[in-house]
Order: structure tokens, then C-alpha cells, then sequence
């Protein structure tokens, strides 16, 4: 019988992703780090040593992932020599199925070279110029993220959530918590776009509405320094959920860096102090993003890609009228089902954003 066609791309699909998680060097990295963790100083540098902990649990987990798969092919190929059997053409297709979809998600993960991708994110949403209109579409695109945040299994904390006026909202920070949740997430930065027939006018006019997202890894195990003189901090009644309790008390915080001029808010917990916790944790974060872009003199980039919320900046827009169409503007890519896509439905464009970096950074060298 004839090798299967699907059997083999799946092989030499495999064999490409092998190379790409760089196995071999994560092996000897692996008996490397095993090697220090035996010496009786090793948790002397406590900071070093929990990092060195950290990839060394990576890395074991790349190299069992990649040994199953490799076992799960070993069995695909013994079923094949058994397809003539009903039984076993039924689990060949199953298991064909399972192995293609987990080598999709794997192509993915290869692309995470950086340390942050394996974090937490920090996502934020800000409308841009327009008031209802863009602070509708800003909840449109919460509610499109949390979504897809479910879909995934990761878990979520709304830190900050300032409503709107009328509908929508004027600001929203989630903490997204999640294997990779920063890596899938960061190919969300930027401007997003949406051209709809507006439900607050009268007219029944078409209108463009902006709303931006920006992404940071949590730090929760950096050294940043946050000095004192340096911060403002403003405490407020939440408005967010919670009752009379949080309505009677200042339990909401605002800290301001003054040098950079971050501001952040936490207004999730019950007590003021929960809040300044999360804040700085918070502030921590966007810190270290914002000192790590400055040291690599990306800083000017950053604040380019960010742009101004409007026209021209968009990394994507969303079609409601006169016809349906997704398109992400980095990468060519269309969905003609906008309705799926902003129910959390949007993996393939984040797919095809992380493969556009990946091929850039091998083109590159990196």
C-alpha cells in the first residue's frame, strides 16, 4: 500500500518544527543547568538561580513535548500498515486529526524565542476620538478578546474598567494569565479599525470607529526600581462592581510614574491596599517593557507603532458595512466572517502575524 500523502507532510512537517525548537541545544543546556543545580553555592545567587530553574523547566517540557509527538508518529505509521482493518482505519484518521492539529500549535510555539513570550500579558484598550461610537467599539473588542481568552483556557482579571459615557468603555486592563498568553497576544498590539452601520444614529449613517490595544509581558520576577519620590498615588471611590462598600470607600488606586509619565489604576479588589499591590505589580510591568525598548533603542519604533488612534495606522480592520470582510493589514490575511471573528475567533490571524515574524527573524539570521 501506498504511503499516505497526508502521513508524510505530517513527517516532514514534524522534522521542520523539530529543528525549530533546537532540541539538540536544549538537551545539552539541560544537562548543563543540572550540572550547576548540584553545586553547593548554586542558590547563592537565589534570583540567577530561580531563572536558570525556569528554562531548565522549559526546556525539559519542549523536549518531552517534542518525544511524544515523536512516539505518536512511531504509531501513526504502525496503524497505516493496518488501515485494511475497519477499527484501525477509524483511530488511524483520529489520531492523524489530533497529531495536525497539535503540530499547528506547535509551529506556533516554535516562534517564541523571546523570555517574555512565556508570560502572563498585561492587555489594555483605549477608544480613540469619537466618544459613544469608539467607546462602543472598544467593549466590542473586550468582549472579543475575553472570548477568545476562554477559548484558549487561560484565566482573566479585569484590573481596571472605566465605563462610558453613554455605552462602551473609556478604558479597560486585564490581566490575562496563561501559558504563552503573552506571545499569542503581543501580535495584537496596535490600531484597530471598524466600519459599521452606527446604532446611535438616527440616521442609520455609516460611521469609522478606532480603538487601540496594547500588550506587556507581566514582570513579576524583575528588579525594577521604583523609587518613592518618583510616584504619585491617588486613591478614589471604584466604579466598577462591589456594591456599597466599594462605592463608600476610596478602595481604588491611581499610581503615576512621574519620570516616564505611566499612570496606572487597580480598582478590582475590595481593600485600597489589594489595589496598590496589583498596581505597582502593574506598573512594574510596563516599566521594564518601557526600560527594556529604550535599551534596545526601539523605544522611537514602539511609539510609532502605537501611532495616533485613526486612520492610517491600523494593523486591522473589521467590515460590518456595505459588506463583511476581516482584514489584518500586516498580513494580507481576510476573514469573510466578521461575526465569528469578534467572538474571539481570531487564532488564525494571530497565526499568520507570528509565522510574517518568525520567517523575518530567519530571513534576519535570528
Amino acid at each position: 500500500m501506498a504511503k499516505d500523502v497526508r502521513l508524510v507532510e505530517l513527517k516532514k512537517r514534524f522534522s521542520e518544527i523539530r529543528e525549530l525548537f533546537d532540541i539538540e541545544r536544549k538537551k545539552k543546556e539541560v544537562r548543563i543547568i543540572e550540572e550547576k543545580a548540584q553545586s553547593p553555592d548554586f542558590w547563592s545567587d537565589r534570583t540567577g538561580a530561580q531563572k536558570l530553574m525556569e528554562k531548565l523547566k522549559l526546556y525539559r517540557r519542549d523536549i518531552s513535548t517534542i518525544e511524544r509527538v515523536e512516539d505518536e508518529l512511531k504509531y501513526l505509521e504502525e496503524l497505516e500498515e493496518l488501515r485494511g482493518d475497519e477499527e484501525f482505519e477509524a483511530e488511524f484518521e483520529e489520531v492523524l486529526n489530533k497529531l495536525t492539529k497539535e503540530l499547528d500549535d506547535l509551529e506556533i510555539k516554535a516562534l517564541f524565542r523571546d523570555e517574555e513570550d512565556t508570560k502572563n500579558a498585561i492587555l489594555s484598550i483605549h477608544p480613540g476620538a469619537g466618544g459613544t461610537e469608539s467607546q462602543d467599539w472598544a467593549e466590542m473588542l473586550m468582549r472579543m478578546y475575553l472570548r477568545w481568552i476562554e477559548r484558549r483556557g487561560f484565566r482573566y482579571k479585569i484590573i481596571d474598567l472605566q465605563p462610558g459615557d453613554v455605552a462602551g468603555i473609556k478604558d479597560v486592563t486585564i490581566l490575562v494569565e496563561g501559558e504563552y498568553a503573552y506571545g499569542y497576544l503581543k501580535a495584537e498590539r496596535g490600531v484597530h479599525r471598524l466600519v459599521r452601520i452606527s446604532p446611535f444614529d438616527a440616521n442609520q449613517r455609516r460611521h469609522t470607529s478606532f480603538a487601540s490595544v496594547f500588550v506587556y509581558p507581566e514582570a513579576e520576577d524583575v528588579e525594577v526600581e521604583i523609587r518613592e519620590d518618583e510616584i504619585k498615588i491617588d486613591t478614589f471611590r471604584s466604579s466598577g462592581p462591589g456594591g456599597q462598600h466599594m462605592q463608600k470607600n476610596e478602595t481604588a488606586v491611581r499610581i503615576t510614574h512621574i519620570p516616564t509619565g505611566i499612570v496606572v489604576t487597580c480598582q478590582s479588589e475590595r481593600s485600597q491596599h489589594q489595589n496598590k499591590t496589583i498596581a505597582m505589580k502593574i506598573l512594574k510591568a510596563r516599566l521594564y517593557n518601557y526600560y527594556k525598548e529604550k535599551e534596545r533603542e526601539k523605544l522611537e519604533d514602539v511609539e510609532k507603532e502605537k501611532g495616533e488612534i485613526a486612520w492610517g495606522n491600523q494593523i486591522r480592520s473589521y467590515i460590518l458595512h456595505p459588506y463583511k470582510m476581516v482584514k489584518d493589514h500586516r498580513t494580507g490575511l481576510e476573514s469573510g466572517n466578521p461575526n465569528a471573528v469578534l467572538d474571539g475567533e481570531i487564532d488564525d490571524f494571530i497565526k499568520a502575524f507570528l509565522l510574517m515574524q518568525g520567517k523575518k527573524l530567519v530571513s534576519k539570521g535570528g
